[in-house]
């Protein structure tokens, strides 16, 4: 028996377009780190609008059911665009949103993919705004149970409303419901980030303007397995606001804290 056309068709497409969506995710970036040595600001520049101009067309076209595997070829892409340093030190993390755009719309319960939101966007490509609005609209597709840990989601939204926003009120209301999101459950690690989280929105309610408040935060950037770009910073960070980090023989970091304010 023959099968009708449309039965045929329709998995050559979505195998296609998956196909597709790998064959334009890599080559570009692959050109720009392989040409890195000798390639011009104008030439780099080029490649970056042409890689902007491939993310714009990945969130238009359809996905066949296979979000997901898009997401995560997205996240590939990005963590070889975010740690190609040499070219970032002249291009800048200005597409950091873009990648982040696309990832958390086909899958906004990926939870690593808003940790490297809030570093790559607020941190390197100074667009904190960005970065909490994404966030935003990935929470509503999230609850406290789905997807496990998504607590951390807040926290990531609150330490950037705080730290790059300086909007305090917003900062402590995020903390608040990571406090509450986190103590549904009774392991130990999520018992520790209620505390902490609660302990924290209780401060900046009393303190919205403490540079301790701000040195705790910047704490928690610096203890979140981050790499080595973003723990300088933290530090530089701690040492402005009159702290003090010391790494101990264990390869811990110890914050001595100023006179509370």
């Amino acid at each position: 028996m023959l099968l009708p056309h449309k039965v045929i068709a329709t998995p050559f497409i979505i195998c296609v377009s998956i196909l597709g969506i790998g064959l334009i995710q890599f080559p570009q970036l692959q050109k720009l780190i392989a040409s890195k040595q000798s390639a011009s600001l104008e030439t780099l520049e080029k490649e970056i609008k042409s890689e902007n101009l491939r993310l714009n067309f990945i969130k238009k076209m359809p996905s066949f059911g296979y979000d997901n595997f898009i997401a995560d070829l997205v996240y590939l892409n990005f963590s070889q665009y975010f740690g190609d340093d040499e070219v970032r030190n002249k291009t800048g993390y200005s597409l950091s949103p873009e990648y982040f755009e696309v990832i958390l719309e086909r899958d906004p319960r990926f939870l690593a993919a808003y940790r490297s939101l809030s570093i790559s966007t607020s941190l390197y490509a100074a667009m904190p705004e960005r970065a909490i609005a994404l966030s935003e609209k990935g929470l509503k597709s999230l609850s406290p149970f789905v997807p496990e840990k998504s607590y951390y989601v807040w926290r990531y939204k609150g330490t950037d409303e705080l730290l790059f926003l300086g909007n305090a009120h917003a900062a402590q209301k995020s903390f608040a419901t990571a406090a509450n999101w986190a103590g549904k459950f009774s392991d130990p690690e999520s018992q520790l980030v209620a505390y902490t989280s609660q302990k924290t929105a209780e401060f900046l309610s009393r303190n919205p303007n403490s540079k301790y408040a701000q040195i705790t935060t910047w704490s928690m950037v610096l203890n979140n397995q981050v790499n080595e770009r973003t723990r300088k910073r933290a530090i530089r960070e701690i040492e402005a606001l009159g702290g003090k980090v010391i790494t101990t023989p264990e390869g811990t970091n110890k914050i001595l804290f100023p006179p509370k304010d």
